[in-house]
């Protein structure tokens, strides 16, 4: 803002300077003032630069998605290892029971049971 304002000065300057009265300088500087700001605002709403990412805004969105993807990596890295152990559990379950199973297999079998 205050750069526009400097130019909006030295453009009033600049009119006094070449024969403009205070009046003439003050009014068309005013204009010029006005006519720059309906510029930016329009160009605002036909390129919707208001909707525009910055660089520091992709830095953030890179920087957020890094950090879920590393949490989510650690709630995997815990699921697996959970499963893993499960598995395990139920791979040593089941060669109980076929054991239990054989024996009373081979105990039918020979006829003590």
């Amino acid at each position: 803002m205050s750069a526009t304002v400097l130019n909006i000065h030295e453009f009033y300057n600049e009119l006094k300077s070449v024969g403009f009265n205070e009046q003439q300088s003050e009014l068309i500087a005013n204009l010029h003032s006005k006519t720059a700001t309906a510029a930016v605002e329009q160009a605002r709403h036909d390129y919707k630069l208001d909707e525009v990412a910055t660089k520091r805004d992709l830095k953030e969105l890179e920087d957020a998605t890094k950090r879920d993807l590393k949490e989510l990596e650690l709630k995997l890295s815990i699921q697996i290892e959970k499963s893993r152990a499960d598995t395990t559990a139920l791979i040593i379950r089941l060669g109980f029971l076929q054991i239990a199973l054989i024996t009373a297999m081979l105990l039918k079998l020979v006829g003590m049971f």
